[in-house]
C-alpha cells in the first residue's frame, strides 16, 4: 500500500511503514510543504496502534541536503514574527518525529546536511551507508543549527557539538558513528539488509513494551534526582508487569512457548 503526497511517499507493509522524502530533484531539501507533510504524516501514524516501526529515507542520490535554497531565500523578506512561526513549524516537525510512540529508523545515504542531519538525530536508530557524509552546515550560511540542536546535542553531546556546530565541516559515516550520531555503518548495498535485521529485532519485542521503553528513555533522561528516578522507574516497571502483554510474555518465557505477539517464527524464549 502506497500513498504519494507532494513531497513524501508513504509505503505500508504489515507492521512497517516507510516514509520516503520524495524531492530528489532538489536533493530532498526541506520547504514549507515538506515540513507540513512530514509533520502531519508522523502525527497521523502516531495515532495508529498497528504501526510497529517507521523507516525514514530519501529518494534519489542523497537522504536530505537540508533546507531548500528558494525557501531560505523567501525567509529574507519575512517579518521577525513570521520567521519565528516558520522556525516553530520546523521545530514541531522534529519533535513529532522524535516523540512518535514507535521506533523511527533513519536510512541515511549519500548525504545528510543541515536539517537532514537533524532528521538523523531526531530518529531513534540510524543506519548509514559507508559513503554517506554529514554536516551541521548552518554557520557557513550565517545561521545556526537552532531547532535541531536539542536532538543533535542529545545524540553527540555538547563537546562534539562544539567542533561540528562551530566549523560546519563535513564528516564521514565512521566519524558520525564514533561521536554517537549513528548506530551502524554498512556497505552501501547492505543498507536495506541491515535495517531489516534491526526491524526483526524490534518486532521480537512486545509492541506495548517497545513503545513504553521509548517513553522511558525520554522520562529518565529528563530527571536528575536519584529519588525521582527511583520513584519513576519503580512505578513504570510495576505498571508494565500488570499488563496482559507482560504477563503473556513472561508466561511464554517460563513455559518456553512463543510470546503472544509473535504469530510466526521459531521460539524466542532461549534468546532472551
Amino acid at each position: 500500500m502506497s500513498e504519494t503526497q507532494k513531497t513524501i511517499e508513504v509505503r505500508r507493509s504489515a507492521d512497517r511503514v516507510d516514509v520516503v522524502l520524495n524531492r530528489p530533484q532538489v536533493r530532498n531539501a526541506f520547504d514549507a510543504v515538506l515540513i507540513s507533510e512530514l509533520t502531519n504524516t508522523f502525527a497521523s501514524l502516531s495515532t495508529d496502534p498497528d504501526v510497529r516501526v517507521v523507516v525514514l529515507s530519501g529518494e534519489g542520490k542523497v537522504f536530505s541536503a537540508g533546507a531548500d535554497v528558494n525557501w531560505m531565500k523567501d525567509s529574507i523578506d519575512l517579518t521577525p514574527e513570521q520567521n519565528r512561526e516558520d522556525a516553530f513549524r520546523m521545530s514541531e516537525m522534529f519533535r513529532t518525529i522524535s516523540e512518535a510512540p514507535f521506533p523511527v529508523i533513519v536510512r541515511a545515504h549519500g548525504a545528510a546536511i543541515g536539517g537532514g542531519t537533524g532528521l538523523v538525530c531526531a530518529g531513534d536508530i540510524t543506519v548509514a551507508a559507508q559513503s554517506c557524509v554529514f554536516s551541521f552546515s548552518e554557520v557557513r550560511l550565517g545561521i545556526i543549527p537552532a531547532v535541531i540542536s536539542p536532538y543533535a546535542i542529545h545524540k553527540i553531546g555538547a563537546g562534539e557539538a562544539r567542533r561540528w556546530f562551530l566549523t560546519g565541516e563535513r564528516f564521514d559515516a565512521q566519524t558520525a558513528h564514533r561521536i554517537g550520531m549513528i548506530h551502524e555503518v554498512c556497505d552501501d548495498d547492505k543498507l536495506d539488509e541491515t535495517i531489516a535485521h534491526i526491524i526483526d529485532a524490534i518486532l521480537a519485542g512486545g509492541p506495548e513494551a517497545v513503545s513504553a521503553a521509548k517513553s522511558l528513555i525520554r522520562e529518565v533522561d529528563a530527571l536528575d534526582s536519584i529519588e525521582q528516578l527511583q520513584n519513576l522507574t519503580s512505578l513504570r516497571i510495576s505498571e508494565r508487569r500488570a499488563t496482559a502483554e507482560a504477563q503473556g510474555g513472561l508466561r511464554a518465557f517460563l513455559e518456553k512457548t512463543t510470546p503472544p505477539w509473535l504469530t510466526t517464527g521459531s521460539d524466542n524464549a532461549e534468546e532472551l
